[in-house]
Order: C-alpha cells, then sequence, then structure tokens
C-alpha cells in the first residue's frame, strides 16, 4: 500500500502534488527593417562602382607614396571595407600621360601595390585585394595640363565580388 507523502511547511495548497512547470516562453526574434542608409549592401555591383564610396588616393609626380590625404582616404576605405567584409576590392593602379607605356604600367603597379599594403597594414585581409596597372590608359581626366594629371596619377577602386 503506498504512504502518503509528507506534507510540505511551506505549502499552501494542502495536498495537491505540483504539476510540471511551465514552458518558458521564449522571445520571438523579428528582424529590423533595414537601415535606409544601408544601400551598398543591396546594390548591383555596376551600380555600386559607378557611384563607387571608395575613395581615390592620388598621388605626385612620379611617386607612388602615399601622403597623408591618401593615408585618410585610405582609412576611410578600409572602414567600408570592414563594414562590408564579403567585399573583394581592385586596386587599379594608374599614371599621367607623361613618359613611355612601360614606365607607366611600372608606375601604376607600384602605386596599387603601395594602396594594397597600407590598406593591409589597416586590418584588411590581403586575400581581398587584388591589383591591376592601366598606366597612362584610361585617364580620369582627358586634358593636357597639370590639373588634368593631377587627378590621373591615382589609385582607384573597384568592387569586383560581394
Amino acid at each position: 500500500r503506498p504512504t502518503t507523502p509528507p506534507a510540505s511547511s511551506g505549502s499552501t495548497t494542502g495536498s495537491r502534488t505540483p504539476g510540471p512547470p511551465e514552458p518558458v516562453k521564449e522571445p520571438v526574434v523579428v528582424p529590423g527593417e533595414p537601415i535606409a542608409s544601408d544601400t551598398l549592401s543591396a546594390t548591383d555591383i555596376d551600380t555600386l562602382n559607378k557611384n563607387s564610396p571608395f575613395q581615390p588616393v592620388f598621388f605626385a609626380y612620379d611617386e607612388d607614396v602615399i601622403d597623408s590625404d591618401g593615408q585618410q582616404a585610405l582609412g576611410h576605405n578600409a572602414e567600408l571595407m570592414k563594414k562590408y567584409p564579403t567585399w573583394i576590392v581592385t586596386i587599379e593602379g594608374h599614371a599621367d600621360e607623361r613618359g613611355t607605356a612601360e614606365y607607366n604600367l611600372a608606375l601604376g603597379e607600384r602605386r596599387a601595390l603601395a594602396a594594397r599594403n597600407y590598406l593591409v597594414s589597416l586590418g584588411i585581409p590581403a586575400d581581398r585585394l587584388r591589383t591591376v596597372s592601366y598606366g597612362k590608359e584610361f585617364p580620369f581626366e582627358p586634358g593636357h595640363d597639370e590639373t588634368s594629371w593631377s587627378k590621373n596619377r591615382r589609385a582607384h577602386f573597384v568592387v569586383t565580388s560581394k
């Protein structure tokens, strides 16, 4: 014959045995609305590059050294790449029209590598960065004076994969 359990001292329910505990209700996670200012993640690559969020880096004549303005531009670009960690970026090195094609291709390559190395030093993984040199082949500004040439001596950033 079963025995009755002893009465609990703190219970006011009498001889009722407690039922199973109530299940804990998990909060329902509702994804937030996309941030209106973050349209870059939803933008296709062609549109993204047409309205590039990246800042170019400009160089002095016959130089591949990144000055303080270039460091600021690369700092901005690094923050952008950290915000979008799946982006693969190609850094295009450019030169002005002066000099031979071979020399300007080499100079453009040095400029692209300088920008790449600086981004790597800021924490961007090297496998997310590609470089290419176009030398003097694709000028940004078509003029034949110092104002135009200064805009053509640059490292330009293109998203190649998201």
